[in-house]
C-alpha cells in the first residue's frame, strides 16, 4: 500500500490530536470541580437576577467573568496534570 506524504502527515496529527485527548482521572476531577464551580456561580448570577438584586447587564458582565475565570483554570490544570 502506497501513502501520500500528505496522508502520512494527516494520520500522523489525527493521532497526536487523539493523544492529547485523554486526559488523566485527576485532570478530569479537577476538571469536574471548574465545571461545578461554574454551575454554581451561575446559579447564583442568575438568581441575583431574577430577584432584582443586578441588572441584566452586571449579570451578563459577571457571567463573562465566570466564563474567562472557568478557561483560566482549565488552562491551568491542562498545563500542571
Amino acid at each position: 500500500m502506497k501513502f501520500t506524504k500528505t496522508a502520512l502527515v494527516a494520520s500522523a496529527a489525527a493521532m497526536s490530536l487523539g493523544l492529547a485527548a485523554c486526559d488523566s482521572p485527576a485532570e478530569n476531577q479537577a476538571e469536574d470541580e471548574v465545571e461545578a464551580m461554574e454551575d454554581t456561580r451561575d446559579a447564583t448570577v442568575d438568581q441575583m437576577e431574577e430577584s432584582g438584586e443586578i441588572t441584566e447587564d452586571q449579570a451578563d458582565a459577571m457571567d463573562d467573568q465566570t466564563d474567562a475565570m472557568e478557561e483560566t483554570m482549565e488552562d491551568e490544570i491542562d498545563e500542571t496534570m
